[in-house]
């Protein structure tokens, strides 16, 4: 396992980019991913990234959190090799899932959510390498 990448809600993408352009990293990746009503932009840093998270609609649960907390970490991302296997475990263990099955994200990949009130407050979500 590995810190596949930290996502950052934002409220304009491209604006929040131009910082990170500043610092000399460059954009790998944008797309929208429709199931979670977002778009994201995807900046490589290291053996890791940094998924800057935009909101396209309202319902979006990046555009609550956005209402509720501002801009910020949104979440933690680990890189798993079978996600199902993780997550059967996890929930095994009593970890409270937000998906107890994968759902497609950011390129295609699996992806699913930890509820943070198993983490300590935070948001981890598990990406399948």
């Amino acid at each position: 396992m590995h810190i596949d990448h930290i996502g950052i809600a934002v409220t304009n993408l491209d604006k929040a980019l131009k910082t990170y352009l500043a610092l000399g990293l460059h954009e790998d990746h944008r797309e929208i991913i429709a199931g979670f009503d977002v778009q994201v932009s995807m900046i490589h840093v290291g053996e890791s990234r940094i998924e800057l998270i935009q909101p396209t609609s309202e319902k979006s649960t990046v555009a609550k959190f956005l209402q509720k907390r501002g801009e910020g970490i949104h979440h933690i991302a680990i890189g798993v090799k079978d996600i199902r296997k993780k997550l059967n475990e996890l929930k095994a263990q009593g970890v409270q899932l937000i998906d107890e099955t994968p759902k497609p994200g950011y390129g295609g990949r699996k992806v699913a959510f930890i509820h943070p009130q198993s983490t300590n407050g935070v948001l981890l979500e598990l990406v399948e390498d």
